[in-house]
């Protein structure tokens, strides 16, 4: 069984930082493909990033100050967010594709409150 643990959110102020952590832990899998996704209130959950192999993309409205990551030694995936505005603000999701054996899988994070208010 594979969970994913996410960290990392919290209040920050316009023009600041903060750098979300997705660890995965359990069955023996290789990460296929990551992403990071963010839901504000009263809206629909966004792409923010999303990183396979061979491509990454993102928001444009993150474009330059997002930057997504991994670190396969300790299978995690993070979100680097620097000049935060308010309208980041919204629960960020992280989703990983995971090869267990031959299948693939698909897991979401619990989600972490980010906040950008002065």
């Amino acid at each position: 069984q594979v969970q994913l643990v996410e960290s990392g959110g919290g209040l920050v102020q316009p023009g600041g930082s903060l750098r979300l952590s997705c660890a995965a832990s359990g069955s023996s899998f290789s990460i296929n493909a990551m992403g990071w996704y963010r839901q504000a209130p009263g809206k629909q959950r966004e792409l923010v990033a999303f990183r396979t192999s061979g491509n990454t993309n993102y928001a444009d409205s993150v474009k330059g100050r997002f930057t997504i990551s991994r670190d396969n030694a300790k299978n995690t995936v993070y979100l680097q967010m620097n000049a935060l505005k308010p309208e980041d603000t919204a629960v960020y999701y992280c989703y990983v594709r995971l090869l267990i054996g031959i299948s693939y899988s698909d897991y979401w994070g619990q989600g972490t409150q980010v906040t950008v208010s002065a």
